[in-house]
């Protein structure tokens, strides 16, 4: 079948049921949306029959059920894409519309080369109804026509049908073909009054002439002399309305002359009559009472030449090939045309004119357009249809030209995709989204943040007994689960120096429940880098955490391989927090301890401490959550009493995309830092330091930290992301 079956496939599916469901059908059938979508391409019916399987499967909808329904749509399609005009002019009411349907069909194989097209023919019953027989050589598709028929009636009639299926056969119209016949009763419910009266207009009636032409005489039968090279036909009349006027006026000779491409035969398909150009074209002697299988064959429909199966097709094109003389070396000459059974004289009338599609063709056949009759539409149809073959070129072109197009334009969608992937893992996505727009970032303040510093327990032991292959893939298996939890919690990695791991939330988008977020992190860290072995020992790695919550000014910085950086005495205050910590423990600032106390964290006050650069300071120690108990390692720690809300909000993981519009709500850090001690303030010392007292006068120029590696290693390194 032909790529525009699939095409109205997909629109029928879009337009009822929407993109989601055609996606799972393309998905179920395995069809290419490319490959197999091209308009004037040929597939083989197993493809298509994938496509309608894959929607019955989908749609939970009987095969028989998609057929129908395609072939209703089939006519809107029609419709729609400029074949309104023909199909409305195909007949005056149902019934002559289903006996043109075969022309229609030898029509559309001039642009869609090599269509087994199937065949109709309708038969009127004494209460009004019809009778139609539909042939084909494909099995199954019955339904569509039920659903054409219906349609047809419906839109272009204003009637009501309704088909019910008689029986369904297989006949074997030739050795190499079998024919699958359906026949069915349609049964007008309505409008049918209009109709055959509409008929009834048409059946004009020939007037009777009063008298002869070239002298000869009234009611004097033509006779036949095709056995000595003349064309006078001893036949009955071609009309009976006529037997005494019109065909008087014709010799045999005369009409073989006027309609050079006919031929007469009896019931036994033996030939009475022909036109000149046949004998002379083909140069192969024809005599009267031959067997037309001796002088051709019928190409199409495909069927033995029997009379029954002739009027089983009688309202298709015919399609007749004539053999040539063997010497001559030229292939058969067809004629193309309809045949008609003449009930009165019992016999076949074939008229017909050659067969042609192209000037190509008119050349091989060694014709002229001289011996194609002025009367005959052959000559308009040969050039245009060269055109149109042309215009059909074009359209095939076009169309793969459009199909490597949306290849080209969806790898290229993907490469940008990729790229941005990428500038969004080096910078934060609404940062990147303004620089590929080029706007402008401007550095902003934010009043409250929570960051997280982290690194590795020995490391430097570790790095000193191994290659530098195995602490690279160390920290890449290490960094590598962080960062999949980053993308859990909606957290933004800042940067990695070594085994140290940046991270933050609130930036550059403000969330309310920030500490949350990095809480939740710190805590899965805590659980990652146990699944982590050092190659050193082979045992798990430990990593040390800090935590702090303060304002920050974030920016941009750079314009070759620019960075989110982060500028502020809080960047500090975090990276003290996590030098001054305990191997697998997550350490925190009082600031972050308050705006995680009344969510139903679990904590240890560890006290007053010295923090280098920042005098005596409180701090406390996260030890889980009261719907996730952190382990804890064995420490002088461990005997610490827990500290937690006596009325903690118990709330679920924070989602990734619950992210507050705007940084109002962080007041919410100053209440509770410089207020809660008024209103409510957790069970903490009385001479507990506030280590924010300083936070809103940080300096915002970059901050180097002196990095204390438990003291073995000192090393400056400017803290941007």
């Amino acid at each position: 079948m032909y790529g525009q079956i699939h095409c109205i496939i997909r629109e029928l599916v879009l337009e009822k049921y929407g993109q989601e469901a055609w996606q799972t059908i393309l998905k179920k059938s395995g069809l290419d949306v490319h490959q197999h979508f091209l308009v004037f391409s040929r597939y083989t019916d197993d493809i298509t029959l994938k496509l309608v399987a894959a929607v019955s499967d989908t749609l939970d909808v009987p095969v028989e059920g998609v057929l129908q329904v395609f072939g209703a749509f089939f006519l809107t399609y029609c419709l729609r894409h400029g074949y309104d005009k023909m199909l409305k002019t195909l007949g005056w009411d149902i019934a002559s519309f289903i006996q043109n349907l075969d022309s229609l069909h030898s029509l559309l194989a001039l642009s869609y080369k090599g269509i087994l097209a199937p065949s109709f023919r309708c038969e009127e019953k004494e209460d009004g109804d019809l009778i139609l027989h539909y042939y084909s050589t494909r099995e199954g598709l019955y339904p569509i026509v039920i659903g054409l028929v219906e349609a047809v009636a419906q839109e272009l009639f204003s009637q009501t049908v309704t088909l019910t299926v008689v029986s369904r056969t297989q006949e074997e119209t030739s050795a190499r073909v079998i024919q699958h016949h359906t026949v069915f009763e349609v049964h007008l419910q309505d409008g049918r009054a209009e109709s055959s009266g509409r008929q009834e207009s048409w059946a004009l009636t020939r007037p009777t002439p009063t008298g002869g032409d070239r002298g000869t005489p009234d009611g004097q039968e033509c006779s036949s002399v095709l056995n000595s090279g003349s064309c006078v036909d001893q036949s009955p009349p071609l009309h009976p309305a006529a037997s005494s006027s019109l065909v008087q006026w014709f010799r045999a000779d005369d009409f073989c002359s006027a309609f050079p491409y006919h031929l007469v035969m009896d019931e036994d398909l033996r030939i009475l009559q022909c036109g000149d150009s046949i004998r002379r074209i083909t140069n192969m002697p024809v005599v009267k009472g031959m067997p037309f299988q001796e002088v051709g064959n019928i190409v199409q429909p495909m069927m033995d030449m029997t009379l029954d199966n002739i009027l089983k097709f009688i309202n298709a094109v015919f399609l007749l090939a004539f053999k040539r003389r063997p010497s001559s070396g030229a292939r058969p000459f067809l004629l193309k045309g309809q045949i008609m059974w003449l009930h009165n004289s019992r016999s076949l009338l074939f008229i017909g004119s050659p067969r042609l599609t192209s000037l190509n063709e008119l050349l091989e056949m060694n014709l002229y357009l001289a011996d194609i009759p002025l009367y005959d539409c052959t000559r308009e149809l040969v050039l245009l249809n060269q055109q149109r073959i042309a215009e059909i070129d074009v359209a095939k072109k076009l169309d793969e030209t459009t199909v490597a197009l949306q290849k080209t334009s969806q790898a290229l969608a993907r490469e940008k995709q990729k790229t941005e992937d990428l500038l969004h893992e080096m910078l934060p996505e609404k940062v990147a989204r303004q620089l590929t727009q080029g706007i402008a970032v401007s550095a902003e303040k934010f009043e409250c943040v929570t960051i997280l510093f982290s690194d590795i327990v020995s490391f430097t032991n570790i790095a000193s007994a191994c290659t530098p292959m195995d602490i690279v893939s160390m920290l890449n298996d290490l960094f590598h689960c962080f960062d999949s939890r980053t993308n859990a919690h909606d957290v933004y990695k800042v940067e990695t120096i070594g085994d140290a791991y940046m991270a933050v939330a609130g930036v550059p988008e403000a969330q309310a429940d920030h500490a949350e977020r990095v809480a939740n992190f710190a805590m899965d860290m805590i659980v990652e880098a146990n699944n982590v072995t050092s190659p050193a020992t082979g045992r798990p790695l430990q990593i040390r955490v800090g935590m702090h919550s303060g304002p920050v000014v974030a920016g941009v910085v750079g314009k070759k391989m620019p960075r989110y950086c982060l500028f502020g005495d809080t960047v500090n205050t975090a990276s003290r927090m996590e030098s001054h910590g305990m191997p697998g423990r997550v350490h925190l600032s009082e600031a972050t301890f308050r705006l995680l106390y009344d969510y139903g964290y679990m904590f240890k006050r560890r006290g007053k401490i010295e923090v280098k650069g920042k005098g005596q300071m409180v701090t406390y120690f996260l030890v889980g959550h009261l719907q996730r108990p952190l382990p804890q390692p064995s420490d002088s720690f461990t005997q610490l009493s827990d500290l937690v809300s006596s009325k903690p909000i118990i709330r679920p993981c924070p989602s990734p995309k619950a992210k507050s519009k705007t940084r109002q709500s962080f007041n919410f850090f100053k209440k509770s830092s410089l207020k809660g001690a008024k209103e409510k303030e957790p069970p903490i010392s009385p001479g507990a330091d506030n280590p924010n007292s300083s936070s809103h006068s940080s300096h915002h120029n970059v901050t180097h930290v002196v990095k204390d590696q438990k003291k073995r290693n000192k090393s400056n390194f400017c803290l941007i992301g």
